[in-house]
C-alpha cells in the first residue's frame, strides 16, 4: 500500500468543516468539474457502515467508473472510509479536521492505495485530483466564512 496526504486550513471551525465532509452533495462540488457524480446513492445521513456508490463521468461527457465506499469510522472530526471502484482496487480514504483556533483548522486528506505500475497511475491522479479538491474546499470555506 502506498499512502498520499494533503493538507489545507480552512477559515472555519472543524465541526464545521467536518459537518459538510458528512453531506453527500458536498462530494459533487469538490469533485466537479473534472469529476461529474451521476446517480449519487449515499444516505443523507451517514454513520458506520453506511455503503453508497456514484458513478462518474470526466468532465460530464465520458463515462469513468461507479465508485463505491463503506463508512468504517465516524468521529467527530474524523472520517474513514473503504474505497474502490474502476481502475482503484483499494481506496482508505482518511479525512480528518484539526482545529487550529474557534475559527479555523486544518484538514487532511489521507488516501492508500494499491502498489503497482496501476497503483503508480492512481497515485498520480489522487495527488492531482486531490489539489483540486482542496482548492474547492477553500472556496466553500471562504463563502461560509
Amino acid at each position: 500500500m502506498s499512502k498520499v496526504t494533503l493538507t489545507t486550513e480552512l477559515p472555519i471551525p472543524a465541526e464545521t468543516a467536518s459537518a459538510l465532509a458528512r453531506k453527500p452533495e458536498l462530494m459533487r462540488y469538490v469533485l466537479s468539474p473534472v469529476l461529474k457524480v451521476y446517480r449519487l446513492d449515499v444516505p443523507q445521513r451517514i454513520e458506520v457502515g453506511t455503503q453508497g456508490q456514484a458513478r462518474f463521468w470526466w468532465f460530464g461527457v465520458v463515462p469513468a467508473w461507479t465508485h463505491h465506499l463503506t463508512i468504517k469510522k465516524l468521529e467527530p472530526n474524523e472520517i474513514y472510509t473503504n474505497e474502490h471502484g474502476g481502475p482503484v482496487h483499494t481506496w482508505n480514504h482518511r479525512l480528518t479536521f484539526e482545529p487550529i483556533d474557534e475559527h479555523s483548522c486544518r484538514y487532511t486528506d489521507e488516501i492508500e492505495t494499491d502498489e503497482g505500475v496501476s497503483g503508480l497511475m492512481t497515485r498520480v491522479f489522487v495527488r492531482l485530483m486531490f489539489r483540486h479538491r482542496h482548492r474547492r474546499w477553500r472556496t466553500i470555506a471562504a463563502i461560509l466564512q
